[in-house]
């Protein structure tokens, strides 16, 4: 499966399933969660903070997203995309914490804009990362191999979520993560040193990788 694919790509294939594995587990709960801490269990006001936060999310990510990527842009390497794809996961990591001590909506808004911030950082430049050092003819395969393993990582790891939460309770999903989102930033800081210093300003003056794949 991950034959004559490089380093970098490799260890960005590993990070997406992890991360991805780690929010999965809170898909079936995370409304749940709003009902019975947030909203006191009175539906209508959980189903509207739910939108709300949901709103929040969306607009903080959306309205970061361009300026960071036009930044990135400007051509100071691949050091950058580096820091803000790293620093992005911390964020990230740290929002499920966040959401683990809140009790009224504006703490869940609060720690959305959280959220947000962290994936603002982390799509503009882990794309850049995954478009640059694709090795050149695969560059469908591994896509498509990127997108079906996280796919099936958040998949098992909804329904697992989902059995935890009716045996345990959701504050040990929240943890799991928010611990599985910081670990996985350790998957990219292992190939800090693959970042080039300076890229070309035409894509396909790539590849920038060594013409013999290394393993992670």
């Amino acid at each position: 499966m991950f034959k004559g694919i490089n380093r970098v790509i490799k260890a960005y294939i590993y990070w997406d399933l992890v991360i991805n594995a780690a929010w999965g587990l809170l898909g079936p709960i995370f409304v749940i969660f709003l009902l019975e801490r947030v909203a006191a269990g009175d539906l209508a006001r959980g189903a509207k903070i739910a939108g709300f936060s949901s709103l929040v999310y969306w607009i903080v990510k959306s309205v970061l997203q361009i300026p960071i990527g036009r930044y990135l842009d400007k051509n100071h390497g691949e050091k950058d995309d580096f820091w803000f794809f790293f620093f992005g996961i911390i964020i990230t990591g740290l929002s499920p914490f966040g959401f683990l001590i809140s009790f009224v909506p504006w703490h869940i808004y609060l720690f959305q804009a959280l959220h947000a911030i962290g994936m603002a950082m982390i799509i503009p430049s882990s794309y850049a990362i995954f478009i640059r050092h694709c090795d050149k003819g695969k560059e469908a395969y591994e896509s498509s191999l990127d997108s079906t393993l996280l796919g099936v990582g958040a998949g098992v790891t909804g329904a697992i979520g989902g059995i935890i939460f009716a045996y345990v309770g959701f504050e040990i999903i929240f943890i799991i993560a928010g611990v599985g989102t910081l670990l996985s930033s350790i998957l990219i800081f292992a190939i800090k040193k693959e970042m080039h210093p300076k890229v070309p300003r035409n894509i396909h003056e790539l590849p920038l990788q060594s013409e013999t794949p290394q393993t992670l």
